[in-house]
């Protein structure tokens, strides 16, 4: 359920990004004059075309090449959104915004309680890699066991992943202060130069081309071993043709496989059309998905490896930690809740144009 929501929210930020060089490209051209409202609609369709056909790829182990273009472009829209916030604020000549935040005044202080709770599942939306750990890690060559592997992959990612998310989200704050968009390379935060800005929203649209599949494909691997285990003599379902390949090794077609991922991408693809509030909906998903997949379930399972004993000082500080947390998670699902209901009262369906 959740890579199910997950892959729509992939959907959905992908329209936002080519949306947003539509409208760059727009703004620049007219100088500012035209608002360049537009329906991201057919990006969304674009992006669902492509996924269909990247979706027939049979196993995850073989996304490798297309985790490494998704990784290099995570890195050079970032890169390029910390520039331009460093260029904003050195052309400010100060730093904008407040340790406390978005100032009462400019929201109301229902509004600031809110958008507080809605950031922490936005952020907490962000390490969300708990729910495609164990399958990446099932991917491994050893020796060295796959354990010792994870772990270091795991500390060196969020490592860099926290470093760039902290100096991308303060710059972007001090550059803007309380007029900071939900998303500085979408939300029209830049303008110029308006090309640098397409090469960011291009970048991150070939990222989320490969994070949709690394999300789906172990939701696709599932559901296919579970119909093929119920249904062994169904030929529609465990049966394979060969299609030659001209240079390349014979693909195994499906039919089961193509039918049913299809159908899925088309299901996620209008549930994004229909969805269209991606901050909110992404602060929502990671609310729900933090605390029981990323801190609970983890936590329960050290305790019980480590066998560490109830009421002693690592127990209590290790449940203190869960419930920290959970009350995170229930904080920001409210945040996003209010924001969606928000959301609502304007919103029509297939038409509503940003």
């Amino acid at each position: 359920m959740f890579a199910f929501f997950f892959t729509c929210v992939c959907l959905g930020a992908n329209g936002n990004c080519n949306r947003a060089i539509k409208r760059s490209n727009c703004f620049h051209a007219s100088r500012g004059k035209n608002p360049c409202h537009m329906n991201s609609n057919p990006y969304m369709i674009g992006f669902g075309i492509a996924e269909i056909i990247f979706s027939q790829i049979p196993d995850f182990d073989q996304l490798w090449w297309l985790s490494i273009v998704a990784a290099v472009m995570s890195f050079t829209y970032s890169t390029i959104g910390l520039g331009l916030g460093i260029a904003k604020v050195a052309e400010n000549g100060k730093i904008r915004g407040s340790l406390t935040g978005i100032s009462v005044g400019t929201v109301s202080q229902t509004q600031k309680i809110w958008r507080s709770f809605q950031a922490l599942g936005d952020m907490a939306f962000a390490y969300s890699y708990s729910l495609i750990l164990i399958e990446i890690q099932d991917t491994l060559k050893a020796p060295p066991s796959e354990s010792k592997t994870m772990s270091k992959a795991t500390l060196l990612s969020v490592g860099v992943t926290t470093l760039f998310y902290m100096l991308c989200g303060c710059m972007g704050y001090a550059a803007f202060g309380d007029l900071s968009p939900g998303n500085l390379l979408t939300g029209f935060g830049f303008y110029n130069p308006f090309w640098l800005l397409d090469i960011a929203n291009a970048a991150i649209v070939i990222h989320l081309v490969g994070a949709y599949q690394v999300y789906c494909q172990p939701l696709f691997a599932f559901i296919e071993k579970s119909a093929a285990k119920r249904f062994p003599d169904s030929e529609f379902i465990t049966k394979d043709i060969k299609i030659p390949i001209p240079g390349f090794r014979p693909y195994n077609l499906n039919l089961f496989r193509l039918v049913w991922r299809t159908i899925f991408v088309m299901l996620t693809t209008l549930i994004s059309m229909l969805l269209p509030f991606f901050n909110d909906i992404v602060g929502l998903l990671g609310a729900i998905g933090f605390w029981p997949l990323t801190v609970y379930f983890p936590v329960e399972m050290y305790i019980s490896q480590n066998k560490i004993a109830k009421w002693s000082t690592r127990w209590l500080c290790l449940q203190i930690l869960s419930i920290a947390c959970l009350s995170i998670t229930i904080a920001a699902a409210a945040g996003s809740i209010a924001g969606v209901i928000l959301d609502l009262k304007s919103y029509k369906p297939f038409s509503t144009a940003y």
